[in-house]
Formats: C-alpha cells, structure tokens, sequence
C-alpha cells in the first residue's frame, strides 16, 4: 500500500499531492527547529544527516557504543583534516529513529569552518541521551523524515542521509516507497550496516536502503566495531581522506578496509 492510500491524499496549493505523513513529518521538524538558533542558508560543500537506530533490538550497551562511536569518528585526525579540507563548510545534523513517530533531532544543522566547530558538534553528540528504547524498526519513517529535515538544510553541493542499523524495517512502509513520496531525487543514502542481530541486515542494506549516485554500504560486526565502521564510512562521504600516521591498530584497521 502506498503513502497516500495509508494515509489519505492532500492536495496543495500548486496541485501536487502529498501525503499526510509527509505533512506531518514536516512539522515535527519545524517544530523541532524552534529548539535550535535559526541557520542561514549559505553554500557548502556536503550536507551531511547522519541517522541512528534507537530501536529496541539496540541495548543500552550498544547504544553506547554507537553514540561515542559518533563523536569518536567525527574527532578523528583524518575525519577532521577532510571535513576541512576543501575549504567549503559541511553541513552536519544527527537524529535518531525508531518506530514510526519516534524521530528526534540531536543535533540541528551545524556549519563545520573549523575545529572548533567540530570540537562542539563532538561534545553535543557525545553527550546526548537516548530518546527512545521500545519502539520497533520503522525504517521507511525514518528517511521520510531525513528527507525532511535536508529540504531545511544549507544550500550545498552535495546532499547525504547516513542510516545506521542491526535490522530490517518491520513497522510500515519501507525504504523503497520512502524513496517514492518524499524528496530524494537529489539525495544519496548509504547504509552502516551493523551485523549480528539480524542475518539479513547486509542483504536488506544493499538491495532496499542503498540509493542514488554514488550510493553504498558499510558493515559493523557489531557494535564493537562501529567506530572504525564509522570512520571509514565518513572519510568516503566526505570524499577528502587524508592518511595520518597509522601507530595503532585500530587506524591500521581503518586503512586496511
């Protein structure tokens, strides 16, 4: 079933027809905006939207391992040097979802100039708390509100949701019609895919989640590994990888892969 047979057909003002979700999705994040300083629009290079799964196949370990795997990744020498690198500022925002209205924006849009702009987002995210734990993998929501959150973005070059998740959708409509009624025909998603907990997760990453130009998919054996997931999944978005001195083995991970 499509969104507006679910949902109900809206027309607007210029004769196109939106779904009520859609509409719906839109003032939650403009309502969530009055929580944040107003962003002017300006260029940049990427808008970066980087997406976390809070659902309840995630435990609070896990979750931990994801948040700090966030910050730690972003605060990394080389994922700095490349946010930097062109000159241009990034856009970044974070969110987290779950189940079909269980979407909450940790960090708004943030134009990254320099490293002390990098240091804040670090902090804001690594501090954050989780917003949800119970709710199931609604993971068709979850884009439509990424999709509705970049249409507020910076105006940039490049526009990028990063979804992170252990699983399949299992609550409404999936990515696929996702793709269909909300805005992504300019939009690249790519996928961590966190292995362990469902044995499809890779498979469903690659064939329902992965989508637009340039499109793809990085794996996490669990939660254990996220960080160096994320680090390597941040250094292709941003398309910028410098190579720093690799001392330890977890860069020689992060290189190797």
């Amino acid at each position: 079933m499509g969104l507006d047979g679910e949902y109900g057909p809206l027309v607007n003002g210029s004769g196109q027809r939106r779904s009520f979700y859609h509409r719906a999705l839109t003032g939650a994040v403009a309502a969530a905006a009055f929580c944040f300083p107003a962003l002017a629009r300006a260029d940049c290079s990427l808008a970066l939207l980087l997406a976390l799964d809070v659902s309840s196949s995630v435990d609070a370990e896990e979750y931990d391992l994801q948040r700090n795997g966030v910050a730690l990744a972003l605060d990394d020498p080389d994922v700095r040097r490349a946010l930097l690198a062109s000159g241009t500022p990034v856009a970044l925002a974070v969110y987290e979802w779950s189940g079909r209205r269980q979407n909450h924006i940790v960090l708004n849009w943030s134009l990254i100039n320099d490293n002390s702009d990098i240091d804040r987002v670090v902090a804001a995210i690594a501090s954050s708390k989780r917003s949800f734990t119970r709710f199931p993998t609604a993971m068709g929501y979850a884009l439509g509100f990424g999709a509705t959150m970049l249409e507020r973005a910076p105006q940039c070059d490049r526009k990028v949701i990063d979804v992170s998740g252990d699983g399949i959708s299992n609550d409404g409509f999936g990515p696929q019609l996702a793709y269909k009624h909300f805005p992504f025909s300019d939009v690249t998603v790519n996928g961590l895919a966190v292995l362990g907990a469902d044995p499809m997760v890779e498979f469903y990453f690659e064939d329902q989640v992965r989508h637009g130009p340039g499109a793809f998919v990085e794996t996490s054996t669990g939660y254990v590994g996220y960080k160096n997931a994320m680090t390597r999944k941040l250094l292709r978005e941003i398309g910028g990888m410098v190579v720093g001195h690799l001392d330890d083995p977890d860069r020689a991970d992060i290189a190797a892969n």
